[in-house]
């Protein structure tokens, strides 16, 4: 039976994640009243702990523990063909468990022959995934940069500076998204200038893949409230001080960060700006383009 003791009470087995919660994955069968008992118990124990999240993946054939789990408060977050993945918040705050993954990717081809003629193709090649942002917000007289320090995630107690990040909402823009993040995170108002790169990454969240855009803002405001929940600290930091941090040095997406910020600051480097089409915004490089 998928089940750990603790002081002599039976709990689910579960993992820790990397903000706060806990990951059930269940695989063998259980009565369903055996389940409930196991889970009141266990959503005890966590709530002592103070976990946040709890993520409980049942296979299909399991399907019998679905309806006890929501009986206790759990909600569907996202299924696939073979499992159904439940989630429920345990404190009486504001719940900062993101979405499931609500975009897709197509890729277009553009292929010019020597003549200029084109050739165009529309990929039917989809990944369903995260909208993730990474945010860079520079005050270019200064040349620093508007940092934090994440109470949650694989960097929480590392002392390592970072620019903001977070998850766009469903249905909404890029540069609206950032702006909201920014201010969500840091109290600072910003104004959204251009993407300057994105990264894809496989198998981010629960095995789907995400887009990770960098972004670059110009700051309204300059005095920072932090968002107590998820920043354990904020400030503004000059670039060089950013760029000099060993994990700077050592993390390739960090330090292609640093780098595009040095690369927009001294040598002009141009980003994606939008511009709006029928369908929402198209972003590019105006400044080669005209």
């Amino acid at each position: 039976m998928e089940q750990v003791t603790v002081e002599n009470v039976q709990l689910l087995h579960a993992k820790n994640d990397d903000h706060g919660g806990v990951v059930v994955e269940l695989e063998e069968h259980m009565d369903s009243d055996v389940f409930l008992t196991l889970l009141k118990t266990s959503l005890s124990e966590w709530t002592m702990q103070g976990k946040k999240g709890v993520w409980i993946k049942i296979p299909i054939l399991l399907v019998n523990l679905v309806e006890p789990a929501v009986k206790e408060g759990f909600c569907y977050h996202h299924a696939e063909s073979d499992y159904v993945m439940l989630v429920k918040w345990i404190p009486e705050t504001t719940s900062t468990i993101p979405a499931n993954a609500s975009h897709r990717v197509g890729v277009g081809a553009v292929v010019l022959n020597h003549k200029r003629e084109v050739a165009t193709h529309h990929f039917g090649l989809y990944y369903i995934l995260l909208l993730l942002l990474f945010i860079i917000i520079l005050f270019v007289d200064l040349q620093q940069m508007l940092v934090v320090q994440e109470k949650n995630g694989p960097l929480r107690g590392k002392g390592i500076w970072k620019v903001p990040t977070g998850i766009v909402d469903v249905g909404e823009d890029i540069c609206t998204g950032v702006i909201r993040e920014v201010k969500e995170e840091t109290g600072i108002d910003t104004e959204f200038v251009e993407v300057l790169a994105f990264r894809q990454w496989h198998k981010s969240f629960f095995e789907k893949s995400d887009l990770f855009f960098v972004c670059m803002m110009r700051p309204l405001s300059f005095d920072i409230q932090i968002q107590e929940v998820e920043i354990e600290a904020a400030k503004w930091m000059p670039l060089e001080d950013v760029a000099a941090q060993p994990f700077a040095q050592k993390e390739s997406l960090l330090k292609y960060i640093t780098d595009l910020c040095i690369a927009k600051v001294e040598r002009d480097y141009s980003g994606f700006s939008p511009h709006p089409v029928t369908s929402g915004y198209i972003y590019l490089n105006k400044r080669d383009l005209n």
